[in-house]
């Protein structure tokens, strides 16, 4: 027990570390940025007619200590880093006066939503199709099954989502091709609202699944191929065990382990394959919002976005170390 604590002690340290630097970097890309807020924001406002200078100097540094960008950089750190702690990083620019918390709370559970279904269904179908690949490799139909799978593989998200929207959107218009739900329909825990969600989210999930399903299968197919010539597989197969048995119990099994934790690093970053999606299908989620954000100078909600996400990385790695040697007696822990 007590190598247990000290081995969760040092990960728990680590993730501390990878926080610290992922958030410290954030800050330092978004404040090196050519593109100023604050001055964007003046020009914004002072586009429409002549303003006194007095009154826009003095708008210039409300908007300053507003969003936490005056004084010299060392103060403007640790001012961001009071807000990280506190999670309050202040108003979005592009959504005055909107909180930057409250515009990523809206975003967020379709993000979530979204990518964690599509990459559950993605590693199911992959792990499945490899695993009977790797195991039944004279089958004709699932050698089919993986040239498909591998021809998709290689083809850039954008592309495959470009394709299913011409599909689905104008040659065969039978599902829609943008937003998240039909358009002024008032969310809530209703047939009519989940129906539509359900209907604006197949194209987008089906994009990640096709895009996502190609690296499972591959990894598995080659970890059962590994597998199947080990020393108990031969022997079972030699003792007579029929071979879905052998398949479930001694291969698939055995190859799930790492396949799991895959699965758990991929449901921790769900924000990276957001951006692209929710782009192409003007999906609203984390994605879309980060791309808003970046194109209107919108500084405090890109850094919002961008430590929410470091930090849902850093901890979906730190809990697949925690459980990982409790589900694998094989990771010394001294």
């Amino acid at each position: 027990m007590n190598g247990f604590l000290i081995y969760a002690a040092k990960r728990f340290l680590q993730f501390l570390f990878v926080v610290f630097t992922g958030i410290t970097l954030a800050f330092l890309i978004a404040h090196f940025s050519p593109v100023d807020p604050i001055e964007q924001t003046v020009s914004l406002l002072t586009s429409f007619g002549s303003t006194d200078p007095q009154a826009v100097e003095i708008l210039r540094e409300s908007l300053r200590e507003l969003y936490g960008t005056g004084g010299p950089l060392l103060d403007q750190y640790v001012t961001f880093w009071g807000r990280v702690l506190t999670g309050d990083f202040g108003p979005s620019l592009s959504s005055f006066p909107t909180p930057v918390m409250t515009v990523i709370g809206r975003a967020l559970p379709w993000t979530v939503g979204l990518l964690t279904l599509a990459t559950i269904i993605s590693w199911i179908i992959g792990n499945f199709l490899g695993a009977l690949a790797g195991y039944f490799h004279s089958s004709k139909l699932l050698k089919v099954a993986g040239v498909v799978i591998m021809a998709l593989q290689p083809i850039p998200t954008y592309i495959i989502g470009l394709s299913l929207v011409i599909l689905f959107g104008f040659i065969w218009p039978i599902l829609p091709i943008s937003d998240g739900a039909q358009v002024n329909l008032p969310p809530g825990f209703n047939w009519a609202f989940i129906s539509s969600v359900i209907e604006h989210g197949i194209l987008p999930a089906l994009t990640l699944v096709l895009v996502g399903v190609g690296g499972w299968f591959i990894s598995m197919r080659s970890l059962v191929s590994n597998i199947v010539t080990d020393d108990h597989v031969v022997y079972a197969e030699l003792g007579g065990v029929r071979s879905r048995s052998i398949f479930s119990q001694y291969v698939a099994r055995n190859a799930m382990l790492p396949q799991v934790t895959g699965l758990a690093l991929s449901l921790g970053n769900v924000f990276g394959g957001a951006v692209i999606v929710e782009f192409v299908f003007n999906y609203p989620g984390i994605g879309k919002l980060l791309i808003s954000g970046i194109y209107s100078g919108d500084y405090s909600l890109v850094l919002g976005v961008t430590t929410i996400a470091i930090i849902a990385v850093a901890a979906a790695v730190f809990v697949i170390d925690i459980i990982y040697p409790l589900i694998d007696p094989r990771v010394k822990l001294g």
